[in-house]
């Protein structure tokens, strides 16, 4: 196969203006206007108000491009576009080639008998997703928590703004364009199968091809070698090509297998198919593999039904957080970005990453570095918070072939780990429940039809109809028998932080709090006469319905209203850190009964004050700090309850753990009232309690407010961690004076602190 590309420099144009403009693809409008300098950056002050005039307009697009000679060589040549964002009207040397309505699928069209053999002119016409979606909610009305109507349109639901997120509903080619010129057959779709035996694993390949001629006319050879995590050869099979299909199998002795992060290593096994006539090399397809088992369990229990992952028959705690896209305009968002917030989640003993359905199905690279890092991937299908037309045909099968693409594109990942649904609208059905069309159609498509097609396409990882959901449709969706969870009411409900330890979820996939980005990242798109709870910059960057609000009554159930703007920044990131800390903490002393806690969430797509550990511009929060802590694989954690406190220490690994708790009731000023130790033995994948004490007594002859209580993990002479735990808010314990000058110095990517006597 011959490959042509035809991404890079481009030309674009408002429709029925006259003068192109330098445009880049992939990419997007807005990109490119601002590269032309024709907008200002939407990221800063209230700039994005004033391009919202973008989306509303139609755009052209186009590329002169020569053809290589040698593609016509090839039998067929095909056009070959994926990313195309989104109503899109495509014309080749001046005639229409097709029209698209999804950007999530790869397109493909047999494109020879249109090519010139010299110069060519590829043209795309965008139509504006703002009109297209006015269009389709007047021709029939859907109901919507967010956006009106944008359940219509196969696109990124959150261009179209979010609690989170800015309103830029792009344009544009945002992935790869290319020609391929072949003859004879392709590989078109490729399953991996394992089977795990005695230390051994069997691959069974089963590839699917296309040959323009009838299948059995020609005879082809699919040879298949694997190669090891050193690249060293492993295994060499072949098969041949009948009724354009090939099943190849191959063993492999002495395998190294891939676990999750912090269970073990992440070895990669590199895949070759390469389709032969004779000797002739047709085409050729790599994959990325790690050898593995994987099943969700589910199985009856004391307290209902479990949800747990076991990964090599090892069952796991999925310790995360949900990942939204990188960016608002993506295709921007650099490789090394990309991996800065994937390896931050692997620092902070994260296993698990839940792809949210409102955004994108992640790129090539962004699955690359979950399995080099051990990231276990949630993967929602393209649905979130909204009914959607499933009981339209054409819709329909739009996303039949969407969710082929999908699959078949990621089912071979070491990394993933579950299909799911939907985002949220079983949970929110009952707003909608009385459009009875729409609620079969629904049932229908996540609990049969999806069902069905992972079935045949991928049949090897579990699936899940919708987050949450207790896998039958509107039955108990969000609750703590069986299932999966989504807890708010921290945060939306206002309940305290310690309202977390009354739901025993079997696994919560979303709860959050707020808090203010780095006060680095919002000087950037605001000033300092914008440094305020209630200036129209700030209240701009806050998505979430009286966000800020919310944010200081947090921060006041603990603390004092700090004066300066600074200081106000640091204590919301160090609330939001706590809430997810004893959210977490608590959930991990109730494994099995909890088999995971993923909270909401990893990063952000533009600067604003979110639930994101990690802001915008990739610096980490405090809660990012606080998760490394919090989800160690030993890891200490306090249920303190009025005067009662209990010790904890959660074990994630497979063999057991042994230690002491050395631990102290003391004032402020350092004098010990009591102390003591206590081993720990803590069982493999378990929770074990060092201890349960009562200070009632030693209460009441101290004022609370000026004790603390302390606990130390050690291991021989090694301190692991430590918690403290205070008997009364901060806001009004009785500091005493430190007497202690702290200066705060950067050398070799190292953070000093330094203290000494005033």
């Amino acid at each position: 196969m011959l490959v042509q590309s035809l991404s890079g420099a481009w030309q674009f144009r408002q429709a029925g203006e006259i003068n192109w403009l330098p445009a880049a693809v992939p990419g997007s409008t807005y990109l490119d206007l601002l590269a032309a300098g024709l907008i200002p950056d939407p990221f800063i002050g209230l700039n994005e108000k004033q391009v919202q005039w973008v989306a509303h307009e139609d755009w052209e697009y186009r590329r002169e491009f020569n053809l290589d000679p040698s593609m016509l060589a090839g039998d067929t040549v095909e056009l070959v576009a994926m990313g195309l964002d989104t109503i899109a009207e495509l014309s080749l040397n001046g005639q229409p080639l097709d029209e698209t309505d999804n950007m999530f699928r790869t397109y493909r069209w047999n494109v020879k008998d249109r090519l010139s053999p010299g110069a060519n002119l590829l043209s795309i016409l965008f139509r504006s997703p703002v009109r297209y979606v006015a269009g389709r909610q007047k021709a029939r009305k859907l109901p919507a928590m967010l956006s009106p109507g944008i359940a219509h349109i196969r696109k990124v639901q959150s261009h179209f703004g979010w609690d989170w997120g800015p309103v830029l509903p792009v344009s544009g080619i945002g992935g790869e364009i290319r020609l391929e010129s072949w003859s004879t057959g392709r590989i078109d779709a490729v399953q991996v199968h394992q089977a795990h035996d005695a230390g051994t694993v069997t691959l069974s390949i089963d590839a699917t091809l296309v040959q323009p001629a009838a299948p059995d006319a020609t005879g082809l050879t699919l040879v298949l070698e694997v190669r090891g995590p050193d690249e060293s050869p492993v295994a060499r099979a072949q098969g041949p090509v009948r009724a354009g299909s090939a099943q190849i199998t191959t063993a492999i002795s002495n395998p190294r297998l891939w676990w999750p992060n912090g269970l073990g290593e992440q070895p990669l096994y590199r895949l070759t198919l390469s389709l032969y006539a004779g000797d002739s090399l047709l085409d050729q397809r790599s994959l990325q593999v790690g050898l593995r088992t994987l099943e969700l369990r589910q199985e009856p229990d004391q307290w209902g039904q479990g949800f747990t992952f076991v990964v090599n028959g090892t069952p796991i705690f999925a310790k995360g957080a949900d990942w939204i896209p990188a960016d608002s305009l993506v295709t921007r968002f650099s490789g090394e970005r990309l991996e800065h917030l994937i390896d931050s989640a692997a620092q902070a003993n994260m296993n698990m990453l839940r792809v949210w359905g409102g955004g994108y199905y992640e790129s090539e690279y962004f699955y690359d570095l979950c399995d080099r890092y051990g990231l276990l991937v949630w993967q929602d299908f393209g649905f979130a918070c909204a009914p959607y037309p499933l009981d339209e045909p054409g819709f329909l099968n739009n996303v039949r072939l969407e969710v082929v693409d999908a699959v078949r594109r990621l089912r071979h990942r070491a990394c993933l780990a579950l299909w799911c649904g939907n985002n949220e609208i079983e949970v929110m059905w009952g707003l909608w429940k009385r459009n009875k069309p729409l609620t079969r159609a629904y049932e229908q498509f996540f609990h049969h039809t999806l069902p069905e097609i992972l079935n045949a396409e991928d049949p090897d990882r579990p699936y899940w109809p919708s987050s949450p959901s207790s896998g039958s449709f509107m039955q108990d969706t969000n609750g703590d028998a069986r299932g999966d969870t989504h807890l708010w009411q921290v945060w939306h409900g206002l309940k305290p932080l310690k309202w977390y330890r009354t739901r025993f979820t079997r696994f919560c996939s979303e709860f959050g709090l707020e808090s203010f980005p780095a006060m680095e990242t919002i000087a950037e798109y605001a000033g300092p006469k914008d440094y305020s709870l209630s200036s129209p910059v700030m209240l701009h960057h806050q998505r979430s319905a009286g966000g800020n609000d919310k944010m200081l009554y947090y921060l006041t159930e603990r603390f004092r209203i700090p004066r300066d703007f600074a200081d106000l920044v640091t204590l919301t990131q160090v609330m939001q850190a706590e809430a997810m800390r004893i959210g977490v903490e608590h959930w991990r002393r109730n494994r099995p009964r909890c088999s995971g806690a993923l909270y909401w969430q990893l990063n952000d797509c533009w600067p604003v004050s979110s639930w994101a550990s990690i802001d915008y511009h990739g610096r980490w929060k405090a809660l990012q700090y606080a998760a490394r802590r919090f989800n160690a694989p030993v890891a200490l954690s306090l249920e303190d309850d009025g005067d009662r406190v209990g010790i904890y220490v959660a074990n994630d690994r497979p063999t057991p753990w042994q230690g002491e708790v050395r631990w102290s009731l003391e004032t402020l000023n350092g004098d010990a009232i009591l102390s003591g130790l206590a081993p720990v033995s803590a069982p493999p994948l378990l929770a074990a309690c060092a201890g349960e004490l009562d200070f009632t007594a030693a209460l009441r002859q101290h004022d609370r407010r000026e004790v603390v209580f302390i606990a130390e993990l050690w291991q021989g002479e090694a301190l692991i961690t430590w918690q403290l735990s205070p008997f009364a808010p901060e806001k009004a314990m009785h500091f005493p004076e430190p007497g202690l000058e702290a200066q705060v110095s950067v050398a070799e990517s190292q953070l000093i602190l330094t203290l000494s006597e005033i």
